[in-house]
């Protein structure tokens, strides 16, 4: 029996039977409650929020029961995601005797450390026993929290947003406290700062950043932001699915990687609350679990991934290709392959600008969700990206209302995505809708909305709008270095040869090879290639296989 003493970890325990729920936390508490907290779930999407949510705290997890029978997601699933998140946590799973079989199997596929049939009692001789063990065996491995950081600011601040959607695409733990609470107040005395300045964030070591701009802030919280060296022999511009796939095979295949990203890896489909149509997850992934799963892959190859790092301009150097930061430092190396991917565009429309981050949000569902809680949410756009934004802000909004300038979804958004919109009782599409006007003085207050059909316009009370329009491909930095199409788009492979003539200023016998830039050993994968997919499937086969030609670029220089 583990030690009185104040609360050390967590153990959950999730069931969608609600008496079984208690009994199984009663239990719990009974023995463990003294020096553990006791979190109870009744389904698996209710535990991996709240385990979320502990992370983003620092909490540590010491143990997780599951029941394996539960709807839309079993056990088995559930304890599967549960391991990105507390990779450290023991698994036990709960079954009938009938369904041993499953929990052998669960064995290998998420490590299961033990299954416990039903029922367990008395639970002295069947579930105590094997909780202690667990116990005993977290506690002699490496469980020790993870300190957050802390970020001190105000709830209708574009600068404090954008610091918190930074610290969350980048899985870095933090807490927040607004300037108005008194354990906010508290912190900025500490760091003897006015609060005129905010955001104010503290990182774990406890020192006191004002207004940190990204890489000071990556820097200060344990990101990678400077190369080990100044010669690779890949380097990849762009973390998206496109770049993370490039640096998993360049440094799977004996390549010296480095990848850069000037905010957080994983790109538009980071963000993503669920990607449900990628191959391999049946029960859907979230954006940031597969990237975090990337990135950690790429690492174990040994890639480097360095963050927040704003790439200004690429350069040719006979045989080098030399890339130059925003602070004038360089790196060079045998081949570059460019993956900057796509962002969203921004709405045309009064008021917006001075809103952003104020409830004026591009791409930001995810850091913002819980705070729509019970109200009304518009959303403008019609492709995959709004969609899952709108299922996933649905859960916790009263009302979620799509506005598309089309007659309706079919032209750019999933098939299932469109069905599960029309299932969702609290969302509504309203088509051939813009938005003329934001108003507000501190934040979102009112939308005007007009119809392009009739030009009718009409105001509605809003706090909450999140923008996913149009891709506009980040390429201005490239100048003329390498060909782009009239949008920004990069030419690459057959779309340079189009009359089966080289492009200008091409020196090799060769043509392009199918992935390849105007120039040679620099290509493109992703959505930042012209007429590409823009789908995040085809930007990780792309990555994969702008390596294959990198291998071959080599081999023949």
């Amino acid at each position: 029996m583990p030690p009185k003493s104040s609360p050390v970890g967590v153990i959950m325990t999730v069931d969608d039977d609600p008496g079984v729920s208690r009994a199984v936390a009663r239990d719990l508490r009974r023995r463990y409650g003294a020096s553990y907290r006791i979190v109870r779930a009744e389904s698996g999407d209710s535990a991996l929020e709240a385990l979320r949510e502990l992370k983003l705290r620092g909490d540590v997890v010491a143990v997780i029961l599951a029941d394996y029978r539960m709807p839309q997601m079993n056990g088995i699933e559930f304890l599967e995601q549960a391991l990105d998140v507390y990779p450290g946590a023991r698994r036990v799973l709960l079954t009938a005797y009938a369904d041993t079989n499953a929990a052998i199997d669960a064995i290998n596929v998420v490590d299961l450390d033990h299954y416990l049939l039903k029922p367990w009692d008395p639970p002295e001789e069947k579930l105590y026993p094997v909780i202690d063990d667990l116990l005993n065996a977290w506690r002699a491995s490496d469980h020790k929290p993870v300190p957050a950081t802390k970020v001190v600011g105000h709830r209708w601040s574009a600068r404090s947003s954008d610091v918190r959607e930074f610290l969350a695409r980048n899985q870095v733990p933090y807490r927040w406290y607004s300037v108005e609470e008194p354990e906010g107040q508290r912190l900025l005395a500490a760091a003897e700062a006015d609060g005129q300045r905010l955001p104010l964030v503290i990182t774990p070591d406890g020192t006191p950043l004002i207004e940190p701009e990204a890489p000071e802030l990556a820097a200060k919280v344990g990101l990678a932001t400077t190369p080990t060296a100044d010669f690779y022999d890949l380097v990849v511009i762009g973390g998206g699915p496109a770049g993370l796939g490039a640096a998993v095979y360049g440094a799977s295949e004996g390549l010296r990687t480095v990848l850069v990203e000037r905010a957080a890896t994983g790109g538009q489909a980071g963000q993503s609350s669920r990607i449900e149509n990628y191959l391999g997850f049946p029960d859907g992934v979230s954006g940031a679990q597969l990237t975090d799963r990337a990135r950690r892959q790429a690492a174990k190859f040994g890639a480097e991934v360095l963050t927040a790092c704003e790439v200004t301009a690429l350069e040719v150097n006979g045989a080098a290709r030399v890339v130059r930061f925003s602070d004038g430092s360089t790196i060079a190396a045998h081949s570059v392959i460019l993956a900057t991917g796509v962002q969203y565009r921004q709405l045309d429309a009064a008021g917006c600008v001075d809103l952003t981050g104020c409830g004026v949000f591009y791409g930001s569902a995810l850091t913002e969700a819980t705070s729509c809680q019970g109200q009304d949410v518009y959303i403008v756009g019609g492709a995959n990206s709004a969609g899952q934004a709108a299922m996933y802000l649905s859960r916790f909004a009263k009302s979620v209302t799509l506005l598309v300038r089309g007659a309706d979804l079919s032209a750019s958004m999933s098939y299932y995505l469109i069905q599960q919109i029309e299932e969702a009782p609290n969302i509504s599409v309203r088509s051939h809708t813009v938005v003329d006007a934001a108003h507000g003085t501190e934040r979102l207050e009112r939308l005007t909305l007009r119809q392009v059909n009739t030009g009718d316009c009409e105001q509605v009370d809003a706090q909450w709008m999140f923008v996913f329009i149009g891709a506009a491909p980040l390429t201005d930095w490239l100048g003329d270095t390498v060909l782009r199409d009239g949008r920004g788009f990069i030419l690459a492979g057959p779309d340079l040869t189009v009359d089966g003539t080289p492009p200008a200023g091409w020196e090799l016998a060769r043509p392009p090879y199918h992935l390849e830039t105007s120039v040679p050993g620099v290509f493109v994968a992703g959505d930042a290639r012209a007429e590409s997919a823009k789908r995040v499937a085809s930007a990780v086969g792309e990555g994969a296989m702008a390596v294959m030609l990198v291998h071959r670029y080599l081999e023949q220089s």
